[in-house]
C-alpha cells in the first residue's frame, strides 16, 4: 500500500488536487487557441480519453479573448498557460479555474502581485511551474539548471504567494531527463504542504516519452509523491492520457483497470500469442474492474499465472484451457479460446462490480 505524503487540497474547478483525492491527469491542447473550434474539439477527444484537467496556451491577447468562448463549451476544467505577459494572466484569471505561471519569465514582483490579486478575487488555485530551463536569474546563476536551483525557485515564489496571503498553490518542478526531475520533487517535498503537478518536460515522442515518464512519474508516485500529472509527448493527445493512466494503474496508486500478463514471445509458444493478446487488450480496454487475466503461449508459464489471475488462457498444440481462479473451466479448440476467454472475463468485470458496487 503507498502512503502518499499528506498535502493541502485545492480544486481546480471541480476535480479537487492533492489530500486525500485521487492522483489527476492533465494535458495540454496544441491548437492556437484563438481557434475555438479546433481547440474545442481538441478538448472534447480528450475529455472522452479520460482526461480530468486541460491546459490551453495563452501566448497572446486574441488567445486570451478567446478563453470565455471555449470554456462555455467544455466540461473539463480550464487552465491557462502564461508566460511572459502577466495581463495576459489577467484577462484569463476572468473566466479559467486555474492559472499557470513560470516566475522566471513573468517579470517583477509587482506584476506576479496582480496576477495574485486578480486570482484570489475568483477564488482560483496558481500552479508555480519551475522549468530547469527558464529559471531566474540569481538561481541560474549560482547553482545552473539542477535541482537545487529548481527548489530554490519554488521555495522563492512560494513565500512571495504565502506573503500576499495566497495559499491556493500547486507546484511543478520539471526538466528534461528523469534525475533532474525525480531529485527536484524529492527534495521539495518534505519542505511545503502544497500538492505536486508531476511531468517531465519537453520529453520527447511516444516512444522516448513513455520510457522516460515511467521512470520519473512511477518513481515519485510509488515514493507517495504526486497529486495531479501530465505525461508530454510529441505526438496525438489520447496517448498522453493512455500513458498517464498506465502509469497510475501499473504503479498501483489507482486500482482500476484490467491487467494483462502475457509471456514473452519464445520457442515453446504453441500460438500466435501477439495476435491474441493484440485482440485481448483492444476488447477489453473499456472494463474499469481491477482484474488480472494472463494469456499465456505454453503451459510451462501458465499454470503459476493462472493460479493468481481471475482468467486465464493457457494456449496448447491446436488447443488450450480457460481457467478462473486457477481452476480448469474449459478445454476448447485453439480457434475457440479467446472469445471464450473475452466472455469469461467481461462476466469476472460485472461479478466485481455487483459485490464491490
Amino acid at each position: 500500500m503507498i502512503k502518499r505524503f499528506k498535502t493541502k487540497k485545492i480544486y481546480v474547478g471541480d476535480v479537487a488536487v492533492g489530500g486525500d483525492a485521487p492522483v489527476s491527469v492533465q494535458s495540454m491542447t496544441y491548437s492556437k487557441t484563438r481557434d475555438v473550434d479546433a481547440t474545442v474539439e481538441q478538448i472534447k477527444r480528450l475529455h472522452f480519453a479520460g482526461c480530468d484537467i486541460v491546459r490551453v496556451a495563452v501566448p497572446d491577447y486574441e488567445d486570451a479573448r478567446a478563453l470565455k468562448a471555449i470554456k462555455e463549451q467544455i466540461k473539463l476544467p480550464l487552465i491557462a498557460d502564461i508566460h511572459f505577459n502577466y495581463r495576459l494572466a489577467l484577462i484569463a484569471s476572468e473566466v479559467v479555474d486555474c492559472i499557470r505561471i513560470n516566475p522566471g519569465n513573468i517579470g517583477e514582483k509587482s506584476r506576479v502581485k496582480e496576477v495574485v490579486k486578480a486570482c484570489q478575487n475568483r477564488n482560483i488555485p496558481i500552479r508555480i511551474g519551475v522549468n530547469s530551463g527558464s529559471l531566474e536569474e540569481q538561481f541560474d546563476n549560482k547553482y545552473g539548471p539542477t535541482p537545487k536551483a529548481m527548489v530554490e525557485s519554488a521555495l522563492y515564489n512560494i513565500k512571495y504567494l504565502e506573503d500576499l496571503g495566497f495559499t491556493d498553490i500547486k507546484i511543478s518542478l520539471k526538466a528534461s531527463d528523469v534525475a533532474r526531475t525525480v531529485e527536484a520533487y524529492r527534495a521539495l517535498r518534505p519542505l511545503v504542504e502544497y500538492p505536486f503537478h508531476l511531468g517531465v518536460t519537453e520529453a520527447g515522442t511516444l516512444f522516448h516519452s513513455t520510457i522516460k515518464s515511467s521512470i520519473a512519474l512511477g518513481t515519485l508516485l510509488l515514493e507517495g509523491i504526486g497529486d495531479t500529472m501530465r505525461v508530454s509527448i510529441t505526438g496525438e493527445l489520447e496517448e498522453e492520457i493512455n500513458v498517464a493512466r498506465a502509469i497510475l494503474k501499473d504503479s498501483g496508486v489507482v486500482k482500476s483497470g484490467v491487467n494483462i500478463i502475457s509471456c514473452p514471445t519464445c520457442g515453446r509458444i504453441e500460438a500466435n500469442l501477439v495476435e491474441a493478446v493484440a485482440r485481448v487488450e483492444e476488447k477489453i480496454g473499456h472494463i474499469k474492474a481491477p482484474l488480472n487475466v494472463s494469456v499465456m503461449g505454453c503451459v510451462v508459464n501458465a499454470i503459476g499465472e493462472a493460479k493468481h489471475a481471475d482468467v486465464a488462457i493457457a494456449f496448447g498444440k491446436g488447443q488450450g484451457l480457460i481457467m478462473r481462479k486457477g481452476e480448469v473451466i474449459a478445454k476448447l479448440k485453439e480457434e475457440l479460446l479467446v472469445d471464450r476467454f473475452l466472455q469469461e472475463v467481461e462476466d469476472a468485470a460485472i461479478e466485481f462490480e455487483k459485490e464491490y458496487r
